[in-house]
């Protein structure tokens, strides 16, 4: 106990001290760039789903929605975890690495959040596929990252684990964070979206209005069950992408006909 006491305190004193006043200057640099964003700082556009029963907002600002608001447009511009974070952001991304033909690097990132939160029994598999697909030589989408960091990636696929990938999955991060991120922002795809990107008017609601709504109050669909749906959909395109065991089917239709 008092060994690992020891490395605590020594690893302590390695790690770097912010002042006070830069951190409380971070924070307040942080909170007035995302005012807008946050529910209980900005009354939502068009209205306050709980409050005024119209699911517009929910609806306009879905997982799978064709075109994304403005405000949602221009929250990307605020860091590459927003854009990535947002479904729809990361789509648009992914459209931009594709007409740059670097799309590997978004597929490869996937692919090892898939790894690391997915099922253990499925941690074999899927590292064998990622070393096939992103990290052998001559793969088909072999993505770019130093030397050091792919010998002791691969060296760590002999025995996988959950985060064997975490070096390597923070250098394609690290990479798209600093270049292709800013080049993304100055792209004509980014600035298409810009230009489709919805504003939806404000609803406004009397005193009575708002009490009628409230006495009568429709069950509607909550966004729990909609991401579900759409989760269970990602998942039926997943098993129909999957290759035919043709030999498997023709098995399955002789034991069918007998």
């Amino acid at each position: 106990m008092v060994r690992r006491t020891n490395i605590f305190l020594t690893q302590a004193l390695m790690r770097s001290a912010v002042k006070s006043s830069v951190s409380l200057t971070a924070f307040v640099k942080y909170v007035t760039s995302h005012h807008n964003h946050d529910p209980f700082l900005t009354t939502p556009v068009p209205s306050n789903p709980w409050i005024t029963d119209s699911d517009e907002f929910w609806q306009l600002n879905s997982r799978s929605v064709d075109t994304p608001t403005k405000l949602s447009v221009e929250r990307w511009v605020l860091s590459f975890w927003e854009l990535i974070s947002d479904p729809r952001g990361r789509v648009d991304f992914k459209l931009f690495l594709k007409k740059e033909h670097s799309a590997e690097n978004m597929a490869f990132y996937e692919a090892a959040e898939e790894m690391r939160w997915g099922a253990a029994s499925a941690i074999p598999e899927k590292s064998q596929f990622i070393f096939n697909t992103f990290l052998k030589p001559g793969a088909p989408r072999w993505i770019n990252i130093d030397g050091r960091t792919m010998g002791l990636t691969v060296k760590g696929l002999v025995v996988p684990h959950r985060y064997v990938l975490d070096a390597a999955q923070t250098h394609i991060f690290l990479l798209m964070k600093k270049d292709t991120f800013y080049r993304y922002l100055k792209s004509p795809v980014h600035k298409d979206m810009q230009k489709r990107a919805l504003v939806p008017a404000p609803h406004v609601f009397t005193d009575a209005q708002l009490e009628a709504n409230e006495r009568n109050r429709n069950p509607g669909i909550s966004p729990i069950i909609l991401w579900q749906q759409e989760e269970e959909e990602k998942a039926a395109a997943a098993v129909a992408a999957r290759p035919i065991d043709v030999k498997a089917m023709m098995a399955t239709n002789k034991l069918d006909r007998k």
